[in-house]
């Protein structure tokens, strides 16, 4: 049986996940509210797929969160779970490394069935954030700025998000928003394919 940790900070939507997928045969092992609780709960229990919001108050986003819960030793998958569909939120949390990006409108069964092949280790994405990604590689290139550029270029000799920012005198967290950027002006969702589709548009030499 899948088994899955609901993070989410209103106590109603966790109620009616749980009842939808513990009545499709999905056991709910725990909840929680907060980012923080969300990684100390994976710490201490079997978990097989956590389901995550986006936005959850006070403290670490979902974002935060899934990196978190991800740099665990046998991390379970992430699913995120949202209202937020912008193209920003999107290449976040692919960066962070979730398994999937579904939308709370999503129909209840599409929801289920996401959650197990997520459990099988498939990479699961709602019909208008795939569409937004497919729109973004057809796009032209637009244009990096120049401290994007300096960001790229590191980013193709293989260095690190620390070393990074220390090479330009930045925080981590200011390096990480530059690569959102330049993922969302490349239409790509990692760091290999940003390093390609710059090569192939004449960005790096």
């Amino acid at each position: 049986m899948t088994r899955v940790l609901l993070v989410d900070d209103h106590p109603v939507v966790r109620a009616g996940l749980r009842a939808l997928l513990e009545a499709s045969g999905v056991e709910v092992v725990a909840e929680a509210d907060r980012g923080e609780a969300a990684v100390e709960a994976v710490r201490g229990l079997p978990v097989d797929v956590v389901l995550m919001d986006l936005q959850l108050g006070s403290g670490m986003d979902g974002v935060a969160a899934t990196e978190r819960v991800l740099a665990l030793p046998g991390p379970p998958r992430v699913l995120i779970l949202t209202t937020y569909d912008t193209d920003a939120d999107i290449l976040r949390a692919v960066e962070a490394g979730a398994s999937g990006y579904l939308l709370k409108d999503a129909p209840p069964e599409e929801l289920v069935d996401a959650v197990r092949r997520a459990a099988a280790g498939e990479t699961v994405l709602a019909p208008v954030v795939a569409q937004r990604l497919v729109s973004r590689l057809r796009s032209p290139v637009r244009t990096l700025s120049p401290r994007e550029l300096d960001v790229l270029r590191l980013l193709a000799a293989g260095s690190t998000n620390r070393a990074i920012a220390k090479q330009l005198f930045v925080t981590e967290a200011t390096v990480k928003s530059h690569l959102v950027h330049i993922y969302a002006k490349l239409g790509v969702d990692s760091r290999t394919a940003a390093v390609t589709a710059a090569r192939e548009a004449g960005l790096l030499r």
